[in-house]
């Protein structure tokens, strides 16, 4: 201050710059040539900046060391600066009660009241218990309260501590000397076995990350190549569609063609059949003039018995007549042989006309088909679309909660590297210590020195009393700034602490917000559920009104074959009255054979009719090219049909080079093909019945017609009376086969309404196996969607726990920070209780030395134990590489049996596809004998031709659900062969999902990776505490020496006192006590090099933990891409999984077309073999008639 260096202190203190004008500072040397007082001024007063005093208070404290100076200038009754100095007998300046308040105020009164009870630490309830809690945390319930008091009188009760050690008071906890120690190596233990713990678990999950790691890879492997394959096969299939899809478009120009030709051919039908009406007309003229000739007749039998003598001249007429009547009988016959003709060809081309309307409905059910296909694929897409997003999202999350991951690891970096710098504060700490030490062992000597001198000159020992104060105050402020650092120090760890607070709260926030996310789904996949259960009550009402109906159409069935019973009845009634007419035809040929004048319209007639019949051989011969060309486009059809199928089984044969590595549909392959075979060995035997049944009838037919051979030869007789009737019932059967005609287009309109409602039942029930499936696999995603909210929650648990963990470190480092603000302070009261603590000096130094052997036996505990880690993690690593290549020893061998059953199976395909072939042979011969058959009995009588049509339209349903069953046969295979591809695709999606949820783990992992290098860095921290107490330590025992340097001090002043009397006895006393003092001190200087040793260790582990978590990171990025690439692979799988249903769902729709079209054909065969019995019956009662009236 009396430098001048801040001129306004001088003015405030009333100072002058002499310091001879103050005696109690010049009373020996005022200079230190070590010393800079500048300097020295401007240390205290930042020093009295940084603890926090305000200006004011500032300017009080220089104003109170003024008070001090000018409390020392004494009057005295010799001058100043002289040998000795006694008061002159004024009594000096002191106010008792402000003495007494500022030592109060300092604290030195209450330590000195503590220190006489023995009880000099004292601590909080709430502190105590935060602190020391976790000694016997089952003593304090967790979810009760208790209050501080009770539960640190529980805990201390609980603990194996003397009872006479502490005392209660109203708010703190008063303990004697040396149990806090006690009580900090019981916690420092407990912690210890905590982390022993806590190391065992960690080494259990790198473990696990390593396993799961491996196990990827493999994984990754075997995906890789599948997707190669995958994709291969997926370009072919897509070539062969575009082919198709070009040969469709060629097909469709063709039946273009030939509706064209169809619509010609009905024009020339059309005309014929005007034609056939107008002979009909002009032959029921002749019918008329038959009748006009009746009348005549019997006028001329009354003149008959006059003409009597005309009789021979008119038989020789008759004669010429009867000639000239063979010879239209002749003609006659010759045109009703070109009408069965006409009426053939107007026949086969009727069933060319069926079959190509037959083709074209299933063309366009073909098409509408893949319109549908096209739009459930669609909707399929749109589905996978929106699952595909759903798993971005979530994949978002996973490399949020990742980059969170990151940000707590460079924090922690951060956090270890202030770490660092707070070690080395502490070493700078321990080396101004150091310092101080080498100058109070100078000091000593010094002393020593003086003491020697000191029987001589008094002046000089109080010079050197004023130095030793000066120095005093000098060590005062060294004191003040560690006090001053340690603050800071706690500030800085307490804004840690809230920072790291601050970050749990964010983690456990987040957490919040995916167990949120997770619930929305959970409700989401509840709501799909409801509407697929509303969707299956709809299919099932559906159902039932398909039933109904179905009913209705039966009852509507059995009332047209009443109506047709009705029709036959009529037909019979017709037919008896037909042999009337016939009795009476035989009555009017008698009259017709004496008639001359019928000869001239008779010639007339056959001209006519010759034209005519010129005219229907123009128009024979233009429709039997119209056939030509027809049967000509149907080849070209069935060729092109026959190019589709090959292109088919060379699809087929594709696809079936993708069911590689499908062990498991072995089984269900096999199960379908014995089906399959048995049901096609069944149809083989049904066809090879009807068959037998076709023969059996067509012997039947030959008997048939030897039999009307026979009739007819016995009719020629009476062919010339029956001709007229002929013609007449020729009529009726046209009208009767007109009437059979409408009733078979509208059997066949029922049978397409009934085909309709089967096809609409069948799809419906495809719906709803659809439904099923969606509901199974929806059942499915939501099981596994439980097991992973499950694990969330699991995780949630974890994370809890670990939060609760990292609170309570939270706490402890605030208990720790309150300990070094409570030491500080215990520092300052220390001080003040310097002359109290003569006795505890040696203790103390014991002690220290207690607790830096301690200190070495645990950090030597710790390298050994580490090093047990270490080779175990590396024993552990090559039992874990051993397993994996027996894993992938074992992979190779099931890879290697799936691809020899893949290889049977292709040879067994083939096998059935040459079976196949044979059956088709097998039926074309069929087909041709059965068309032969036909052609004969067609060419045998008029009565077995709408049998023999019938029996070629059944032929024809029956070749066409021949071929559609094996259709159905091929179609079901390529089903279950995609249905197996889309079940391995799930599979692979599984599997994917399970190493994103293995890589999620790891992740997980890396967490807890992360939270053990926090849990090292909090025992860094603890470590860094205890060096603290050390150093606290070390600040003790400075003090101590301090307070044996003011008993030197006393002792000196008693030795001066002693000296005046001459007592050199009691200097040697003291200068053996400064030996022991330095022995004591070079001791101590040994120690705190000791515990800079055990820094230099301890800095060591902060790095080696350091390179440890920049590998977690690098672990943590290369898991981040193989998260990515997974992620990518998953995508791809979903697009092959979506291909493959969509080729599913089209295969399964042909396959329910073939399925309704076997049906439809059994129904028309068994309707046409009910249709040619009923004709056989009718055919054998005309039979009988015939013969009746004969």
């Amino acid at each position: 201050m009396m430098t001048g260096h801040i001129p306004e202190l001088l003015e405030l203190a009333l100072l002058t710059t002499n310091p001879y004008d103050f005696p109690m500072c010049s009373m020996g040397k005022i200079v230190v040539a070590s010393i800079d007082d500048k300097v020295e001024l401007e240390a205290t007063d930042n020093a009295i900046d940084i603890l926090g005093f305000s200006h004011e208070e500032k300017m009080s404290i220089y104003k109170m060391t003024g008070a001090v100076l000018h409390h020392g200038n004494m009057k005295f009754r010799q001058k100043q600066r002289e040998e000795q100095a006694e008061p002159d007998g004024t009594d000096g300046l002191m106010e008792n009660h402000l003495v007494i308040h500022q030592l109060r105020c300092n604290g030195v009164l209450e330590g000195i009241r503590i220190c006489r009870k023995g009880f000099p630490s004292r601590i909080l309830y709430a502190d105590f218990k935060q602190r020391y809690k976790v000694l016997n945390a089952g003593v304090i319930p967790d979810g009760q309260f208790m209050d501080n008091k009770k539960a640190s009188e529980k805990l201390l009760g609980s603990i194996d501590v003397p009872h006479d050690e502490y005392k209660f008071g109203h708010t703190k906890v008063f303990f004697k000397a040396g149990l806090l120690g006690t009580l900090e190596e019981m916690r420092d233990e407990k912690l210890a076995s905590l982390e022993g713990d806590n190391l065992t678990d960690a080494e259990e999950r790198c473990e696990g990350l390593i396993k799961s790691k491996i196990q990827m890879e493999a994984k990754l492997k075997e995906t890789t190549e599948r997707l190669e394959d995958e994709e291969e096969m997926n370009a072919e299939l897509t070539a062969k569609k575009r082919k198709l899809e070009d040969e469709c478009s060629e097909l469709k120009k063709d039946i273009d063609d030939l509706e064209l030709t169809l619509a010609k051919v009905e024009k020339e039908k059309h005309a014929t059949e005007n034609k056939v009406k107008n002979l009909t007309e002009e032959m029921a003229s002749q019918d008329e003039s038959v009748a006009k000739l009746t009348k005549e007749k019997k006028a001329l039998q009354e003149s008959h018995q006059q003409t009597l003598d005309d009789l021979q001249a008119e038989e020789d007429k008759v004669n010429t007549l009867t000639k000239a009547k063979t010879k239209l009988e002749q003609q006659v016959d010759d045109l009703e042989g070109s009408l069965e003709q006409e009426k053939k060809l107007r026949m086969d081309l009727e069933r060319t006309k069926r079959k190509l309307e037959g083709d074209l409905k299933l063309s366009q059910e073909s098409v509408m088909d893949l319109e549908n296909d096209k739009q459930q694929s669609d909707e399929k897409i749109k589905k996978k679309d929106f699952e595909c997003s759903q798993l971005l999202s979530k994949i978002e999350d996973e490399q949020s909660l990742g980059a969170q991951l990151q940000k707590k690891i460079k924090e922690l970096q951060a956090r270890i590297e202030e770490l660092e710098e707070e070690i080395e504060a502490e070493r700078a700490a321990r080396a101004k210590v150091e310092k101080q030490r080498a100058d109070l062992s100078r000091e000593l000597e010094e002393i020593s020195e003086r003491l020697e001198e000191a029987g001589g000159a008094t002046a000089a020992q109080i010079e050197m009393n004023k130095k030793r104060e000066a120095e005093f105050q000098k060590l005062r402020r060294d004191l003040e700034e560690s006090t001053l650092q340690h603050e800071a120090t706690a500030a800085a760890l307490r804004k840690k602490q809230a920072d790291s607070v601050a970050e749990l709260g964010e983690q456990i926030d987040n957490l919040q917000r995916v167990k949120q996310k997770l619930e929305k789904e959970k409700s989401e996949y509840k709501m799909e559920i409801d509407d697929l259960s509303s969707n299956m009550e709809n299919v099932a009402k559906a159902k039932g009104n398909l039933e109904k109906m179905c009913r209705t159409l039966e009852d509507q069935l059995s009332e047209l074959k009443t109506k047709n019973d009705e029709n036959v009845r009529q037909i019979n009634d017709t037919s008896s009255q037909k042999a009337r007419l016939l009795t009476e035809n035989g009555e009017f040929s008698r009259q017709v054979e004496e008639k001359e004048a019928l000869v001239s319209q008779l010639t007339r007639g056959k001209q006519a009719s010759t034209q005519q019949i010129d005219e229907l051989k123009r128009q024979i011969e233009e429709e039997v090219k119209a056939k030509n060309a027809l049967a000509h486009g149907l080849q070209s059809a069935r060729h092109d049909c026959d190019l589709l199928r090959e292109q088919f089984e060379e699809e087929q044969e594709a696809k079936a080079e993708l069911q590689r590595g499908m062990s498991k549909a072995n089984s269900e392959v096999a199960q379908w093909r014995s089906k399959y075979e048995t049901d096609a060995i069944q149809r083989t035997e049904e066809l090879e019945e009807s068959k037998k049944k076709l023969a059996q009838r067509l012997q039947e037919a030959e008997e048939q017609i030897e039999a009307v051979n026979s009739k007819c030869a016995s009719l020629e007789k009476t062919k010339q009376r029956l001709q007229s009737e002929v013609e007449d019932l020729m009529i009726d059967v046209e009208r009767a086969n007109g009437l059979a005609a409408n009733l078979d287009k509208k059997q066949r309109n029922f049978d397409k309404v009934l085909a309709e409602w089967k096809q609409k039942y069948e799809e419906g029930q495809a719906e709803l196996e659809g439904a099923q499936k969606e509901a199974r696999s929806l059942s499915t995603e939501l099981f596994k969607m439980k097991n992973s909210y499950e694990e969330a929650l699991d995780h949630l648990e974890t994370m809890k726990r670990e939060n609760k963990n990292l609170q309570q470190e939270i706490s402890d480092l605030t208990e720790q920070i309150g300990e070094t603000g409570k030491s500080i302070h215990e520092l300052e009261k220390t001080k003040k209780q310097v002359e109290t603590e003569k006795t505890e000096i040696q203790t103390a130094l014991e002690e220290a030395e207690g607790t830096l052997e301690h200190e070495e036996s645990k950090i030597l505990r710790v390298q050994l134990e580490l090093n047990q880690i270490k080779g175990e993690v590396d024993r552990k690593l090559a039992e874990k590489d051993e397993e994996m290549e027996q894993i992938k020893r074992n992979s190779q061998r099931v890879t290697d049996s799936m691809q020899s059953t893949l290889d049977s199976e292709v040879r067994s395909r083939n096998d059935a596809l040459r079976i196949k072939k044979k059956m088709e042979g097998d039926l074309n011969e069929m087909e041709i004998q059965l068309s032969h058959a036909n052609r004969q009995a067609a060419e045998s009588t008029k009565q077995l031709r709408n049998v023999q049509a019938q029996l070629k339209d059944a032929q024809l349903h029956l070749d066409d659900a021949v071929r559609a069953q094996e259709d159905f046969k091929e179609q079901a295979a390529m089903n279950t062969s995609l249905v197996n591809t889309k079940k391995k695709l799930e599979t692979d999606l599984v599997q994917v999902q399970g190493e994103v949820d293995d890589i999620v783990q790891e992740a997980r992992n890396a967490e807890e990776k992360a939270k053990k290098a926090i849990t090292d860095a909090a025992m860094m921290a603890e470590e860094l505490k205890k060096e603290q107490d050390t150093s606290a330590h070390l600040e003790r025992m400075k003090k101590n020496l301090e307070v044996a340097v003011k008993d030197l001090q006393h002792r000196l002043d008693e030795a001066e006192n002693l000296a005046m009397k001459g007592g050199k006895k009691q200097l040697q006393k003291l200068e053996s006590r400064v030996r022991e003092l330095e022995a004591e001190v070079e001791a101590e200087q040994r120690r705190g090099v000791d515990a800079v040793k055990g820094v230099r260790k301890y800095e060591r582990r902060v790095k080696e933990l350091t390179y440890q978590t920049e590998e977690d990171k690098k672990n943590v990025a290369r898991l981040q891409d193989l998260v990515d690439k997974l992620q990518l692979k998953v995508k791809a799988y979903k697009r092959q999984a979506e291909e493959a249903e969509e080729q599913a769902n089209t295969h399964l729709s042909k396959c329910r077309k073939v399925q309704n079209e076997l049906e439809e054909a059994e129904e028309r065969a068994d309707i046409a073999e009910s249709q040619v019995n009923k004709l056989r019956a009718k055919g054998r009662d005309s039979g009988k008639g015939k013969e009746a009236a004969e």
